[in-house]
């Protein structure tokens, strides 16, 4: 990461606006941070439309229309997506005035696909009406300031060890997508087949960040992205890797073929939407449960991941909370909203971003350079396609490195904050998921203060979130009991 600079005079209206020289950064570097974020989170364009564009709804309908599985609507998915991230991610950098980017959050679009728009006679549009339900919901408890209340109820050094879970969870994204760890036989997860040259890119990529980094050289990140993608571009045309599958364990994740530089998108997605039309397929109960999941991991992986970035931006105050805290959320609960009404389900504040920060970037402004970049994209799809996620990987990696080293903040010696630190941390990468990491750990504060006689020092809003964490847990045999 870049070293930041003293708070200097602001320089221009821009720089005045976004605070940069009052957060030690410059305009260059919020650009670069803002590219370089883009570019580690641009894969969303590629998995967002093949989770959501290739599974059927409960009416054997396609997003976007048609039944035939071997012709999705890739293309116009990827429009929407890139569309409603970029918006979204320009008013989180205009509003918040914070580094964070918004994209369509994987996991929920997952659940959207598998487990909402599957449900017999439930339809694409009923799916993404659930979602701009949970988003209303979090607008609400926002603007009743009960998030933020919340979230300034957990204790400093549990949102510190947030921080920490989030760099392991964020370098396990980085090795799985560069193919170093894969699922492995007969343990959880093994080292995978190094003998690739997709591996050989990563691995470049990964030598030249840590050099640059620690030779402090600007633009650290981007540049290694940028030089990784065209090695690999260069090994795609000379040897024709192609894609990875099981026919071909050689080939890129998301092979780097050139087709084009523009293409004009299409976004008859947006509107596509039905607020009530689930109620007519689905019982009530079940929506509840659905969207009471949905809303619960929104809420908190929002949480964890704006405390992670302000805390690798040195923007957090003495309490953990990064500044205008309450317009970063009010701007997230936008982005379920938006994301719904787009049919690109949930948007939420990407943990990628980090990697901007990781480059430098302090202000909304590198938010505002990523939004662009995303509008551009849905004319450049063709070029942002181009980066494989072997080359974007090795950013991930060493900005969980730089995440890893708060963990001297946490007292562990002392098991009231120890033991829930331990499991938060512990938790996010080995389940892959922010929320499951933070409810262990908020679930387990209470365990632990009790166990101590400590109990007046349990703020009563982590009592209240703790049994919904436990709520949330036990949905699975809740609804076995409940027959549904």
């Amino acid at each position: 990461m870049n070293s930041v600079n003293a708070p200097t005079a602001p320089r221009g209206a821009v720089d005045r606006f976004f605070k940069i020289s009052q957060r030690g950064s410059t305009v260059g570097r919020e650009i670069r941070g803002g590219l370089v974020t883009f570019l580690a989170m641009s894969y969303i364009l590629v998995l967002n439309p093949l989770i959501l564009g290739t599974t059927l709804d409960g009416t054997g309908q396609l997003l976007g229309g048609g039944t035939d599985l071997s012709q999705p609507n890739l293309s116009m998915i990827a429009s929407a997506t890139a569309l409603v991230a970029g918006v979204m991610s320009i008013l989180m950098g205009v509003l918040a005035n914070f580094p964070l980017a918004l994209a369509a959050g994987l996991g929920l679009n997952a659940v959207v696909a598998f487990s909402i728009a599957g449900i017999p006679n439930v339809t694409w549009a009923d799916a993404m009406g659930l979602i701009v339900i949970e988003g209303i919901i979090i607008l609400l408890l926002v603007l009743t300031g009960f998030r933020e209340a919340v979230f300034k109820a957990v204790p400093a050094e549990l949102k510190t060890a947030i921080g920490v879970g989030i760099g392991l969870f964020i370098t396990l994204i980085g090795l799985s997508n560069a193919g170093i760890v894969t699922p492995g036989s007969g343990t959880i997860l093994g080292l995978g087949n190094l003998g690739t040259f997709p591996v050989l890119v990563f691995v470049i990529g990964l030598v030249l960040t840590i050099v640059l980094h620690v030779r402090k050289v600007p633009g650290a990140l981007l540049i290694s992205i940028l030089v990784a993608t065209i090695i690999a571009v260069i090994l795609e045309n000379t040897l024709h890797l192609g894609t990875l599958g099981e026919d071909n364990p050689g080939g890129f994740k998301s092979a780097p073929i050139f087709h084009g530089v523009v293409d004009l998108p299409d976004f008859s997605l947006l509107g596509q939407f039905s607020l009530l039309g689930s109620f007519q397929n689905i019982g009530v109960v079940t929506i509840v449960l659905l969207v009471f999941s949905l809303m619960l991991a929104d809420f908190f992986d929002t949480m964890g991941t704006m405390v992670a970035i302000g805390g690798e931006a040195k923007l957090l105050d003495s309490e953990g909370n990064p500044p205008r805290s309450k317009w970063i959320l009010l701007v997230d609960s936008f982005g379920a909203i938006a994301g719904g009404m787009g049919s690109t389900s949930s948007n939420t504040a990407f943990v990628e971003s980090s990697a901007g920060v990781g480059e430098g970037a302090r202000t909304g402004l590198a938010a505002v350079v990523t939004g662009v970049a995303f509008l551009l994209s849905t004319f450049l799809a063709p070029l942002v396609a181009l980066v494989p996620y072997e080359a974007a990987a090795p950013a991930l990696v060493l900005v969980g490195f730089l995440m890893m080293t708060q963990i001297a903040g946490v007292d562990w010696k002392n098991p009231d904050i120890g033991i829930p630190a331990f499991l938060t941390i512990a938790l996010m990468p080995f389940t892959y998921s922010i929320s499951d990491g933070i409810g262990a750990g908020f679930i387990s504060f209470v365990i632990v203060k009790l166990a101590r006689g400590k109990i007046r020092e349990i703020h009563w809003l982590m009592w209240l979130v703790s049994v919904l964490f436990v709520v949330y847990f036990l949905l699975d045999p809740i609804q076995g009991w409940l027959g549904l």
